[in-house]
């Protein structure tokens, strides 16, 4: 089956608002192995939201509309489709029920004929219920086209994919198509691909597809049978495979990141960490902090950005920072070694380097020390992460922590330089 996503917003187009919605919509359909192969973004104009419409049905199966289903003049989604279809527009009882309970429930004001809007949908259409928001959804099948409207805020349109697609993109295969993501750090996509190419064309059922993503890559690998326990049958050897080929550069599965997976491998385990963070500003404490259970985590986190900091808050030897300078092997070897004693933790990381975009006339922009302390040990990894920009710079610097962490972890070699206290 063909698939088209119609994204509906001026402020898509303008930039001002980011269309995350189409990457949801596309990965859930490739979880059922429906291929999306149009996508489209219209603003708010009943003109063009029609000859949208009118091209997407005419070279897909399934067209899968977001955003336009609010009570504002310009939520003209549900109008623009019916017109592509030959449709009325038609007062959905339940809704309109469930629209006025919510009102009064949430103890809205007056319940206004442009909020009623939101509950007029396609005549024969099958109302989604929105949970989350107060426009419902809707679907029907018209001109051998299956048609399914959605919210555009993503806090709607998520669980809408979620609860109400999901069910429907089901039904409509007679097996099962499962997927696993195998996660890497350290290895770039093109080269990934290179080494995965004889593979990946021996295989036609499971397949394998990698992505590249911030920091890091992974590959995809998806069967399709008739029962999921078959499908899980068919892709685990070619899971181990792929393991296999990579080694140590494959650090989990499933995962949502890279700082998500070593967070939770800490809390696993009992580990305690501090960090102290020049460069980086801080961003690898939020990134912890951001996982739940993250409390048993990180016992704290100092943001050492100068020299005076250094020194005054962690006690790093002046000496030190005026002949080795800040962004050095040296310095990096106090910031985790200090503040793990300072904190008493089991593990402790210190960065420092060179965002950019000025540098200190000795050290290229991009170079960074990234430390990794125990109670034994130091281990320092240098990294040129050159042509960058200053976020890029500081997001692959506290990628290389969690790497480094991880590999401690998993009793893996952490780096090529170690440090005996």
């Amino acid at each position: 089956m063909k698939a088209e996503i119609i994204s509906v917003g001026t402020e898509l187009l303008l930039g001002t608002t980011i269309n995350t919605d189409a990457a949801d919509v596309a990965l859930l359909l490739s979880e059922y192995g429906i291929n999306v192969y149009w996508q489209t973004v219209v603003g708010d104009n009943p003109g063009r939201v029609i000859e949208a419409v009118q091209r997407a049905k005419s070279r897909a199966d399934i067209i899968i509309t977001t955003g336009g289903l609010g009570p504002t003049c310009d939520d003209l989604t549900k109008s623009a489709l019916a017109e592509a279809f030959g449709l009325k527009l038609e007062l959905n009882k339940e809704e309109e029920q469930w629209l006025r309970n919510l009102w009064v429930e949430r103890n809205y004001s007056e319940l206004t004929p442009n909020n009623l809007q939101q509950v007029m949908l396609p005549e024969g259409s099958a109302a989604l219920r929105n949970d989350w928001g107060t426009a419902p959804g809707c679907t029907f099948t018209a001109d051998g086209v299956l048609v399914i409207m959605l919210p555009g805020p993503p806090r709607e349109c998520r669980p809408m994919l979620e609860y109400r697609v999901r069910p429907i993109l089901a039904s409509l295969s007679d097996g099962v198509i499962a997927s696993h993501n195998i996660h890497f750090i350290g290895i770039g996509e093109s080269e990934m691909e290179y080494r995965l190419r004889d593979y990946m064309e021996e295989l036609t059922n499971p397949t394998l597809a990698p992505y590249a993503k911030q920091g890091e890559c992974l590959v995809r690998v998806t069967a399709s049978a008739p029962t999921r326990e078959r499908a899980e049958e068919m892709m685990a050897p070619v899971i181990e495979r792929v393991k296999g080929m990579f080694g140590e550069l494959a650090y989990g599965m499933d995962a949502a990141n890279l700082a998500e997976f070593t967070t939770k491998l800490m809390i696993e385990r009992g580990v305690t960490l501090a960090t102290a963070e020049s460069c980086t500003g801080g961003e690898l404490a939020k990134a912890i902090t951001d996982i739940p259970g993250a409390s048993a985590v990180l016992l704290g986190g100092v943001v050492v950005y100068t020299n005076e900091a250094k020194h005054r808050l962690l006690g790093v030897p002046e000496e030190i920072l005026e002949s080795k300078g800040a962004v050095s092997y040296e310095v990096a070897v106090e910031l985790a070694r200090r503040v793990r004693e300072s904190m008493d933790s089991d593990l402790g990381v210190g960065i420092t380097g060179l965002a950019g975009p000025d540098g200190d006339g000795v050290h290229e922009v991009g170079t960074v020390f990234i430390s990794l302390a125990d109670r034994e040990h130091v281990w320092v990894r240098e990294k040129h992460i050159t042509h960058r920009e200053r976020a890029q710079v500081r997001l692959y610097a506290c990628q290389n922590a969690f790497d480094m962490i991880r590999r401690r972890l998993a009793g893996l070699p952490v780096e090529e330089i170690r440090v005996d206290p």
